[in-house]
This record gives C-alpha cells, sequence and structure tokens, in this order.
C-alpha cells in the first residue's frame, strides 16, 4: 500500500477533530456503556476514532479496522448521526461507513498487518496515534450479532 502524504506526519491532535460539546455526549455514552474506562480515557477513544473515520474516509479501500477500544467510540459516535455525519462531510467530504467484516474472512497475520496499515493511514492523514489504544483490533463482525459493544456481546 502506498500513501501519499498530505500533511506532516503526527502533528494533528485528532482530539480537536470533533467539536467540544459533541465530544462531551460520546464521553458520556462511552463511560455509560463501558463503565471501566475513565473519563480522561474515553475523551482519548473519542480522539482516535476521529482519526480513525477520518483515515478510512482518506484512503477508502484500505480495509482499515479500529482496535476493540477506538471500535466503542466509533459506535458512541454512529449513534449521533447528526454529529457523525457532519464530521464525516467536514473532515473527509463524505459519509464514511461502518462495513463489518463477515466471520471467517480473516486469515492469520491478517490482523497484526491490517492493524499497521491502520495506523500507517492515521499517521499519513497528519493524526497522533495513541498507542495504548491500538493494543489489538475489534473482532466486529455483524453488528448488533457481533461487535464489541453489541448486546450479544455485553
Amino acid at each position: 500500500m502506498t500513501i501519499a502524504l498530505q500533511h506532516p506526519v503526527g502533528t494533528t491532535n485528532p482530539a480537536a477533530l470533533v467539536d467540544s460539546q459533541v465530544t462531551d455526549r460520546l464521553v458520556r455514552r462511552i463511560t455509560a456503556d463501558h463503565p471501566e474506562i475513565s473519563e480522561p480515557t474515553a475523551r482519548r477513544i473519542v480522539g482516535q476514532a476521529a482519526a480513525f473515520v477520518a483515515a478510512s474516509g482518506r484512503y477508502p479501500g484500505q480495509s482499515l479496522a479500529p482496535s476493540q477500544l477506538v471500535d466503542y467510540g466509533w459506535h458512541a459516535f454512529i449513534l449521533h448521526t447528526v454529529d457523525y455525519a457532519r464530521f464525516c462531510s467536514q473532515t473527509v467530504g463524505g459519509f464514511v461507513h461502518h462495513v463489518p467484516t463477515d466471520e471467517g474472512d480473516e486469515t492469520p497475520g491478517q490482523a497484526r498487518a491490517t492493524r499497521e496499515r491502520t495506523l500507517a493511514a492515521i499517521r499519513a492523514a497528519g493524526y497522533t496515534v495513541d498507542e495504548e489504544l491500538w493494543p489489538d483490533l475489534a473482532k466486529c463482525t455483524q453488528c448488533h450479532a457481533g461487535c464489541t459493544d453489541s448486546p450479544k456481546n455485553s
């Protein structure tokens, strides 16, 4: 995969992408749905979710995937559809869809390669990566049937 740099690598704090009122709403949602997550960590998650969505919109077709923690932020954002649609439009010029993978589509070593590709895309888009929030990839196989925060897995 080749990604052309449009911004200096890692120069933009992704938390600055999301309006503070929207961030507050998303943080409340994340901490309500996941009481084990502290408010400061939820704020970091919102920033990384924003960076992930922005990179996904800038590099469509690259098969990027969030970490489990970042997936919590993305799902919270998607639930606030007006805010999410506005963010996508302003940040990448169009809606970034959530397209889960089917069970069994993953091959050995693919998760590591996908993680590295995702982090490279976020950096190439000019956003700082919070490595502590990316220890793994989410197992998001079917929304409301297997996503990390679906009722089935709660």
